[in-house]
């Protein structure tokens, strides 16, 4: 199994001259990992393990090229434990009970086995249940990575007898003492301006792997003069978002979007939404999120946002991809600078909850129709009152079931169109109850 900067070798000493970058420059020990000194550090929960000598199972949680390999074979050596590495694309279940069977025995000579199950999402729920025998007898202690969220991806099990530790993107200062390493490794700088290299920087987008990658395109060039910025992302491929549509990213970026709009800042609204159309999210997905949005934070504190919401939909749907995705912009910078209400999400909330309770009770007789003479004998319709005969088109009249009182289940607003509504149900009610007391 390779690592962000290692391999299966012999953890102590580095790769040969002629290896890979991320094998000549892969970690001793804990404390030359990059990015991670919430977890490694003296005070993190790897350095505490450590410390104590005692290791539990853990769960890395992170994005590709952070370094999660490099923490699990080094954790290993740390706490004087034999490292196995597995991945859950290429392992199936009879090799992964050779490795249980080999580790059982090495357990009864007294020696501990480490199993670090890289992309453990990728098994099934089936086959992650396989662990738990392994884990509970002491044979094996389990380090698992994966890239997706580990409470939709891992079963209920697992989570319970393993610790979840967040490995994070490596930040620019990380990067770049990747980058002081490589250089200190060659011997010389890399053949690139200042401006090139906080261009390759901001590339990586917290990818140590990738960043490697990159610098050794470079160096397999062997450009004669030290490239600028425009020169070197012609020569090195373009790096394209991390963003699964189906998968945790997914979710985090329309997220990030929705909460964006709702905190009325339309230029990190229209980021995230830029973040998602040039991942490849398919713009009628956005355009539904949006056009919900519109409902449920603006509503009628704004009632034109679910008209400009909808006509965005019928430009995208006419114009298509790129043309159609400014009327897309268009609608979400609408709704981050519309006023906010979510009253009509709330009141119809409420007002299921009532409807669930009361669902027997049938509308008073005077509101029901009488097509027929039994029914007008029945009394049904009797005593309606059509309201635009009455004195401002308000006759005050009861609509609820007999015997229930009134409730409020809309509330609207003191934001936008609602601060008007508001005054005008206020004066309703109090027609409504002076009323009730002359009734």
């Amino acid at each position: 199994m390779v690592d962000l900067f290692g391999s299966d070798g012999a953890s102590d000493g580095r790769g040969a001259l002629d290896a890979p970058l991320a094998e000549r420059l892969r970690p001793r020990v804990l404390d030359e990992v990059l990015g991670q000194a919430h977890l490694t550090g003296p005070d993190g929960a790897i350095g505490r393990m450590v410390k104590a000598g005692r290791l539990s199972s853990l769960i890395f949680w992170g994005p590709p090229g952070t370094g999660k390999t490099s923490i699990a074979r080094l954790l290993a050596d740390a706490v004087g434990m034999r490292f196995v590495g597995v991945s859950a694309v290429f392992t199936g279940v009879a090799e992964l009970k050779a490795i249980f069977a080999e580790a059982r025995m090495q357990a009864s000579r007294g020696v501990r086995t480490l199993l670090f199950v890289d992309e453990i999402h990728r098994f099934n729920r089936a086959q992650q249940d396989g662990f738990l025998g392994p884990v509970e007898a002491g044979d094996v202690v389990l380090v698992g990575a994966t890239t997706e969220n580990p409470s939709f991806a891992l079963n209920a099990a697992i989570l319970s007898r393993a610790q979840v530790l967040v490995v994070k993107r490596l930040d620019e200062p990380a990067l770049a003492a990747l980058l002081d390493r490589v250089e200190a490794d060659l011997g010389s700088g890399l053949p690139m301006t200042a401006e090139a290299r906080a261009a390759l920087l901001a590339g990586a987008d917290g990818d140590g792997r990738f960043l490697l990658g990159q610098v050794e395109t470079l160096l397999a060039a062997n450009p004669v003069e030290p490239l600028g910025p425009e020169a070197l992302g012609a020569l090195l491929q373009r790096r394209m978002p991390v963003y699964d549509k189906d998968q945790d990213g997914h979710y985090g970026l329309i997220s990030a979007l929705h909460k964006s709009l709702r905190g009325s800042d339309p230029d990190a609204a229209l980021y995230w939404l830029a973040r998602m159309l040039v991942a490849g999210e398919e713009p009628l997905y956005l355009l539904r999120r949006l056009v919900r949005f519109a409902s449920e934070d603006v509503g009628l504190a704004d009632p034109q946002a679910l008209v400009i919401c909808m006509s965005a939909v019928e430009a995208y749907q006419m114009l298509g991809s790129p043309e159609g995705e400014l009327a897309i912009v268009e609608a979400c910078l609408y709704l981050a600078t519309a006023p906010k209400s979510n009253a009509a999400y709330k009141a119809e909330k409420a007002a299921k909850v009532l409807a669930r309770a009361t669902g027997s009770l049938a509308p008073p007789d005077h509101i029901l129709n009488a097509p027929t003479k039994l029914m007008k004998t029945m009394g049904r319709g009797k005593g309606y009152e059509y309201d635009h005969d009455a004195p401002d088109g308000f006759s005050a009249a009861d609509y609820w079931p007999e015997g229930m009182k009134a409730e409020a289940l809309y509330v609207p607003s003191p934001r936008g169109l609602e601060a008007k509504l508001g005054e005008r149900l206020a004066e309703w009610n109090r027609r409504r109850a002076a009323r009730r007391t002359d009734g």
